[in-house]
């Protein structure tokens, strides 16, 4: 039984996978998916590309997850998920490929600039 790990990030969250053949475990940060990810949308967002290749039950994955917030931990959990299903089947591609799971999102936030309030927005402007 081989395990195939992976990377995937989105903001500044990565995540490391750890996807091995079995019953559809989740262990993130050795917590079950249901209490790290609560929320039903976040729970979908992690099982996008089993569902896409209808393989729900053929793999475990085991994840340590780090930084972030909760969205981008998600995002950057389905990432590396899709990555290690590649080493897993290269023929896996055509599938995830035209769902946007193999593109790092590249959007961060912008630093905020010295004499401004935030990255844009000014300090209100007095004429006299």
């Amino acid at each position: 039984m081989e395990v195939f790990n992976a990377i995937g990030r989105r903001k500044a969250a990565i995540a490391r996978v750890y996807l091995s053949e079995g019953k559809g475990n989740f262990s993130i940060n050795d917590k079950k998916l249901e209490e790290y990810f609560p929320l039903m949308q976040l729970q979908y967002i992690v099982k996008q590309p089993f569902l896409t290749l209808d393989k729900i039950d053929c793999y475990d994955v085991k994840a340590n997850i780090d930084g972030g917030g909760i969205k981008g931990q998600a995002e950057a959990l389905r990432l590396g998920i899709s990555r290690a299903l590649l080493k897993v089947d290269a023929e896996y591609r055509a599938s995830l490929k035209p769902m946007g799971f193999l593109t790092r999102d590249p959007r961060v936030v912008e630093r905020k600039k010295p004499g401004q309030k935030k990255a844009r927005k000014r300090f209100q402007f007095s004429k006299r």
